[in-house]
C-alpha cells in the first residue's frame, strides 16, 4: 500500500454537525488510529453538508436544533423516509441535486480510505466515487433505530453498535459478513478504568456520604432539565445533585438563582465528564447514543428523560432491554426511579452489572485495527 514514494495512507471521515454524536465518533475513531498506530496514517474530517451540500442542505448543522424541536414532526419525517424502498427513493429523487456536490467532495478529499458516520454521506459518496474507489466503510453511529440510509451493499464493512442494529442491517439485504457489531466509538478518555469513587469525589469537592445524581442536558443542554432537578432535589431524597447544563447560558444562570434543598453543583460546557461519571452513582439524560455509550463504560445506572422521537426510540429499548437503566419521561418518574435504586441496592447492583454487559469500552479501537488491516499499518505494541 505504502510503496508510492513511502507517501503515509490518507483516512478521510465524511461527517456532519448534526446532532453532536456524528462528530465525536469520528474524533474517537482518529484518536484511537493515533494510538494504535501513531503516525503512520494521516487523518481528515470533511463537514460534508456544510461545505458541500446544495443549498438548504448545507445549512443542516444550524438547522437541527431547531428541528428537533418539533419531535413530532422530526419523528415523522423519520419514519416517512425509513425503508429501503424510500431510502432508495430519497437518493435517488436528490442524486441530481446532490450529483456536483458528491462529486467534488470525493474529487477535493482523495483518501486511501474512507469512513463515513452520517447516514448521508453512504449512498451518495459511493455513488460518486464509482468502481474504481477505495475502500469503504460505514460506522453506523445510532444505537438501535438505524435508518435505512445508513445501509448500501457497496460498502466494504458496515460497523454497527448493537445486535440489534446488525440484524436490521441484514433486514436491509446488506451481506451479513460485511456487518460487524463493535459498539460505539466514544473518546478514550471514557474508555479508561473506573478509578476510584472516593478519590475522584474529594478531587471535585462533592460528598462522599450521599447518592450523587448527575443530571445533563446534553451539548445545548436541551430537555426538560431543570424541572427533572428541581422535582428529585424536593423529592425529601437524601442526594447531591450535579447539573451539568452544556453550552445552554440562560439554563445554568436560572439554575444558579434556584435555592436548592440538597447540595447543588451547577455546571456549564465541561471537559470533565469521564470524571464526572466516575464519580457519580446515576445518571438523568436524554436518549442520545453518546451519552448511553459513556455512561455503560463507566458502569453507571441510566434514567432516561427525554429522547428524539424515531432515532433515539431504540436507544430507550436498549437501555431497558439490557437492564441497564428506565425511561422516565417525566420528573415524578425520574424520582420514583431514584427511589427504588437508592431504597434496593441489590437492584442497583444488578443495574451497575448490566452497565458492565453491555458496555464496549474497546469499540474505537477495534474499529481502528479494522482500518489498519484494510492499509496494512503496523500495530504499536506499548
Amino acid at each position: 500500500m505504502n510503496h508510492q514514494n513511502h507517501r503515509k495512507p490518507h483516512i478521510v471521515f465524511y461527517f456532519s454537525d448534526t446532532g453532536g454524536g456524528h462528530r465525536s465518533a469520528a474524533e474517537a475513531i482518529i484518536e484511537a488510529i493515533h494510538l494504535e498506530y501513531q503516525n503512520q496514517a494521516t487523518t481528515e474530517m470533511v463537514d460534508f453538508f456544510k461545505t458541500y451540500a446544495p443549498r438548504p442542505f448545507n445549512r443542516a448543522a444550524e438547522m437541527y436544533p431547531y428541528m428537533v424541536k418539533a419531535p413530532h414532526l422530526w419523528g415523522a419525517s423519520f419514519h416517512a423516509t425509513d425503508g429501503q424502498a424510500r431510502a432508495r427513493a430519497i437518493t435517488t429523487t436528490m442524486w441530481p441535486i446532490a450529483r456536483q456536490a458528491a462529486r467534488s467532495l470525493v474529487q477535493k478529499h482523495p483518501g486511501d480510505l474512507i469512513v463515513t458516520v452520517h447516514p448521508f454521506a453512504n449512498s451518495f459518496a459511493l455513488r460518486a466515487l464509482g468502481k474504481d474507489r477505495p475502500p469503504f466503510i460505514n460506522v453506523v453511529t445510532d444505537m438501535v433505530t438505524t435508518h435505512a440510509l445508513w445501509y448500501d451493499n457497496r460498502a466494504d464493512l458496515i460497523l454497527v453498535p448493537t445486535e440489534t442494529a446488525r440484524l436490521r442491517a441484514i433486514k436491509y439485504n446488506i451481506s451479513p459478513e460485511k456487518v460487524k457489531v463493535v459498539g460505539l466509538p466514544v473518546a478514550d478518555r471514557y474508555c479508561q478504568p473506573l478509578g476510584d469513587k472516593v478519590a475522584l469525589r474529594e478531587k471535585l469537592g462533592w460528598p462522599l456520604d450521599k447518592p450523587i445524581v448527575l443530571l445533563v442536558g446534553g451539548g445545548e443542554g436541551m430537555g426538560p432539565l431543570a424541572k427533572t432537578a428541581q422535582a428529585i432535589d424536593q423529592s425529601g431524597l437524601d442526594v447531591a445533585l450535579i447539573v451539568v447544563c452544556g453550552r445552554n447560558q440562560r439554563l445554568k444562570a436560572n439554575l444558579e438563582g434556584c435555592v436548592w434543598e440538597n447540595p447543588t453543583w451547577i455546571y456549564g460546557f465541561t471537559r470533565d465528564m469521564p470524571d464526572f461519571m466516575r464519580a457519580s452513582d446515576f445518571i438523568v439524560t436524554k436518549a442520545g447514543p453518546g451519552t448511553i455509550a459513556e455512561a455503560l463504560n463507566a458502569e453507571l445506572p441510566i434514567i432516561l428523560y427525554s429522547k428524539l422521537p424515531g432515532q433515539e426510540d431504540g436507544n430507550v429499548t436498549f437501555v431497558e432491554e439490557e437492564g441497564a437503566g428506565v425511561w422516565a419521561p417525566n420528573p415524578q418518574e425520574v424520582v420514583r426511579t431514584l427511589t427504588r435504586w437508592i431504597s434496593r441496592p441489590a437492584e442497583r447492583q444488578k443495574a451497575i452489572e448490566n452497565c458492565r454487559r453491555a458496555g464496549k469500552p474497546e469499540a474505537a479501537r477495534t474499529i481502528a485495527h479494522m482500518i489498519g488491516e484494510k492499509l496494512r499499518l503496523e500495530e504499536i505494541h506499548r
